[in-house]
């Protein structure tokens, strides 16, 4: 009797994987890297969005200055919400710093384009930078004027933008910016140069913070030069006309 034959299963042989070329690998670095970079930016954006800023870049790099200088590393920030904050403050820093702040996404073209004008005819350097780029920039970056830190700025700027809206914007600006050697906010600042809380500032007192902040550790809030006092009257008459609609 003949034994029945069973075909046997062909084996197929597994195929080597391939190696990557080392231009793939680099392109998968920069792949993975920019989207782990976006994944914990965005993460981060929206945490701040509920949760106070306890902590900026520029408070380390002044920090690490005083130490250079032998001077006390003195770091004065205390966040208050924005309700205790005077609307007088809110106002003076809009009449100073950015007068479309409610009216833009972020970037203000036309102040761009009229500090540029103003920057190539060899004026005084000035910035068209929005509370909501200096925010993003305080929050987020580092000091200086590289095309990377400029790009990352804009890309803080939109994402704080769309997450926070304007309100949270003008609350983080207000707790962050550096408004005296050593002083930090709304609320630190108003007790160094008025011995008072941020809730009390009257117009004149906001207009003479709003006044200092191109360089808040050259001018003075209280007891200023002829140069601060003509910006901060200049201001407190501005801040009658800023209406403010969150």
């Amino acid at each position: 009797m003949a034994k029945k034959t069973t075909p046997s299963k062909k084996t197929s042989a597994k195929k080597p994987a391939k190696k990557r070329t080392t231009g793939q690998k680099i392109l998968r670095f920069f792949w993975l890297l920019f989207l782990w970079f976006n994944i914990i930016s965005f993460s981060v954006v929206l945490l701040f969005k509920f949760v106070p800023v306890p902590f900026t870049p520029l408070m380390g790099i002044r920090a690490l200055e005083h130490k250079k200088e032998n001077k006390e590393m003195t770091c004065s920030h205390d966040w208050v919400p924005i309700d205790e904050i005077s609307l007088n403050l809110q106002k003076a820093v809009i009449a100073s710093e950015d007068g479309r702040f409610l009216e833009h996404w972020g970037f203000d073209f036309e102040a761009m384009q009229k500090a540029y004008k103003n920057n190539s005819k060899g004026k005084k350097l000035k910035g068209g930078s929005t509370i909501s780029q200096q925010t993003a920039k305080n929050v987020f970056l580092w000091q200086g004027r590289s095309y990377v830190r400029k790009g990352l700025e804009a890309y803080y700027t939109v994402l704080i933008e769309l997450i926070w809206g304007k309100k949270r914007i003008m609350e983080v600006y207000l707790n962050s910016i550096e408004m005296g050697d050593g002083v930090y906010g709304a609320e630190a600042a108003a007790k160094h140069w008025f011995r008072k809380d941020a809730s009390s500032l009257t117009r004149y007192e906001a207009a003479g913070i709003a006044a200092i902040l191109p360089n808040p550790r050259k001018y003075k809030a209280s007891n200023s030069s002829s140069y601060i006092n003509r910006r901060k009257g200049r201001i407190s008459k501005e801040i009658g006309y800023v209406k403010l609609d969150y």
